[in-house]
């Protein structure tokens, strides 16, 4: 461990005066690209990269001697105080962002398996940002939800015997996964998506879920557990008081995840060409 660390330290330029040529330590340039476009709370920084007071209005002052931003205290609420960039900080934080694809791209270009690099620092930032995944209902068809209906689409193919097709299953209608009929959850771990599931509703007191998925790097973190537990929740909200799934065989983790889970396996209740399991649970 400590010596990825040291790797790490070393490769990021934790310990440079100058993150990436720029005249200033990392922790600023941190603080600087954590604004984010539309300006944001000064505690939602400092909690997100986790930094004392006094180092945070240290950093806030430095930056704002540069003119790079300014904070002034929320016009809705004199509690909080609000960091924005100037057109300077703006234009700042776009050379860091050119900066950091060029070293990224230098260090994948490094390594024959550039792939399996990214799987691993996946698995690192997902396992030490676990306390900060976040659970959220989105549009079933945002990007981060096409995101994760992609994967999960994929890694079916994979692992069905007669691989797996969209277009042949019983695809559920995005308007199925809306208010006030549906719900569609997605964890976000550090603004990338990290897993998702589907609540499918018809207006009536039974509800169906579907696409349940986790992205490997975030297996073994019971988040496919939390994922549920949120579904029947948002269910139990919208006046559901059943809930039904199909499975394939092939899917050995998530049908031992329902049997522990409390369902209870029934006949089949639809024609769903990759299913060999039907299950249903009272809410």
């Amino acid at each position: 461990m400590r010596r990825f660390n040291r790797a790490v330290t070393v490769e990021v330029g934790a310990l440079d005066s100058s993150f990436l040529g720029r005249g200033r330590p990392l922790g600023a340039a941190r603080v600087l690209t954590a604004i984010g476009p539309e300006g944001r709370d000064v505690a939602a920084i400092r909690e997100t990269l986790k930094l004392d007071s006094g180092l945070m209005s240290r950093l806030l002052r430095g930056l704002e001697a540069e003119g790079l931003l300014t904070v002034a205290r929320d016009p809705d609420d004199g509690r909080r105080r609000i960091a924005r960039l100037t057109p300077a900080g703006a234009a700042e934080v776009a050379q860091y962002d050119a900066l950091s694809n060029d070293r990224a791209a230098r260090l994948l270009a490094a390594h024959p398996r550039p792939e399996a690099l990214l799987a691993a620092m996946d698995l690192i930032a997902t396992a030490l940002g676990r306390d900060r995944i976040e659970i959220t209902h989105i549009d079933p068809e945002a990007p981060a939800a096409r995101h994760c209906l992609q994967n999960y689409y994929a890694e079916l193919a994979q692992r069905f015997e007669t691989g797996f097709d969209p277009a042949t299953s019983l695809d559920p209608e995005a308007a199925a996964l809306r208010p006030p009929l549906g719900r569609f959850l997605v964890a976000m771990s550090d603004g990338l998506p990290v897993g998702a599931v589907a609540l499918k509703g018809n207006g009536t007191e039974t509800g169906e879920l579907k696409r349940l998925w986790v992205a490997p790097a975030a297996r073994g973190l019971g988040l496919a557990r939390r994922l549920m537990a949120e579904a029947q929740a948002a269910a139990r909200e919208l006046g559901m008081t059943r809930l039904r799934l199909d499975t394939n065989r092939a899917l050995t983790e998530a049908i031992a995840l329902y049997r522990r889970d409390g369902w209870t396996e029934i006949p089949a209740f639809n024609t769903e060409p990759y299913a060999h399991h039907w299950f249903e649970k009272s809410l």
